[in-house]
């Protein structure tokens, strides 16, 4: 578990399709001690470390990974955004990230506003249900606040020292990034869908006992 507030940010040194799985190599920060089976946020995916040198760290994503998030787009010396995972005795400071990706979404336009920098955000539409005017959304691991949504696209608004301190100051137009969704809301989403069919599905059982009755009283 994660809270999307990236600590540091590391370069790409290679990456290696290994039986459909894909191995990337990372610069190590220098004040970091990670040890194998550790789990980091790597550009808001949940990554466990495979092996560790001196200077770097080792990761290996399987395909469904690879499908749904941006790791199959990364290339030698991209920055990423590294966050550890949240200790029990942490501050949570943005909100609760699983590191689990929901999807890739692209940015649609690039806004400055005052000091800050608006961002627009391009999803599927089957995300955007899920996301709502001044709640949480994680992107590239960053925990960001939303300003506005639309059918298909959201905004948010990051402030300068996010910018300077994540990889979003190199972003531009186009650019595709990990998005992953508040956790209530897909639990609030799944708990909805569940009991709406049960709530049917009981009515169903219900007119058909009901029906039965009727037919063997006009018997």
């Amino acid at each position: 578990m994660f809270t999307g507030i990236i600590s540091k940010t590391a370069l790409i040194e290679d990456t290696k399709k290994v039986r459909g799985n894909l191995q990337v190599r990372l610069s190590l920060p220098r004040s970091w001690k990670v040890k194998e089976g550790e789990s980091i946020s790597v550009n808001g995916i949940c990554s466990t470390v495979k092996n560790v040198s001196k200077t770097a760290v080792n990761f290996e994503y399987m395909p469904e990974t690879i499908r749904k998030s941006t790791v199959r787009f990364w290339k030698k010396n991209s920055a990423v955004n590294l966050e550890r995972s949240l200790r029990a005795d942490s501050t949570l400071d943005g909100h609760l990230v699983t590191g689990h990706v929901d999807s890739v979404a692209r940015i649609g336009v690039i806004v400055n506003d005052g000091g800050a920098r608006m961002f627009k955000i391009e999803v599927p539409k089957a995300l955007i249900s899920l996301i709502a005017t001044k709640g949480s959304v994680a992107l590239d691991g960053v925990s960001l606040t939303v300003v506005d949504v639309g059918d298909d696209w959201f905004a948010v608004s990051l402030i300068p020292y996010t910018l300077t301190h994540t990889t979003f100051q190199e972003r531009e137009v186009g650019d595709k990034v990990n998005i992953e969704v508040d956790i209530l809301a897909k639990y609030v989403t799944r708990f909805l869908s569940v009991t709406k069919g049960t709530e049917v599905s009981v009515k169903i059982k219900k007119n058909a006992k009901e029906s039965k009755k009727t037919t063997k009283k006009r018997r």
